[in-house]
């Protein structure tokens, strides 16, 4: 499942050494709000350090979050976990591969367009008597 939205929070980070493995492990919990017209905050989870580093969310940033829902029960109760699988930060996906050429500021007081540079075609004209506007 995906979900776009705002980070709103980032919460401290837990860690921790497994019982089983004996390795280290580290999870952040974000809270994003998602943009509809109804906004709704959902708390996720990204497990691990490298992809916690790989991610690198900040609060305000713009993401598309791809999720997996489980349920765990736990004394009786039951819990939800919703864990980040993947994180697409919309800032970091349009930054321009090449940079680009501002558009061209029209010159003060001037209403018409500026003539062809020297050596370019002209372009057809469906006739003589037709004004610019």
């Amino acid at each position: 499942m995906d979900v776009v939205g705002k980070i709103i929070a980032a919460l401290p980070p837990k860690s921790g050494t497994s019982q089983s493995t004996g390795k280290p492990w580290q999870v952040n919990t974000y809270v994003l709000q998602t943009n509809e017209q109804t906004p709704k905050n959902i708390a996720f989870d990204v497990f691990g350090a490298e992809r916690v580093e790989q991610y690198n969310l900040k609060v305000g940033d713009m993401v598309t979050v791809s999720i997996d829902i489980d349920a765990h029960e736990y004394n009786g109760r039951w819990y939800n976990q919703i864990r980040a699988w993947n994180v697409v930060n919309h800032a970091s996906a349009q930054q321009p591969t090449a940079q680009q050429a501002p558009p061209p500021t029209p010159q003060p007081g001037t209403l018409f367009p500026q003539p062809p540079a020297p050596g370019a075609q002209p372009a057809p004209s469906a006739g003589t008597d037709q004004l610019p506007f």
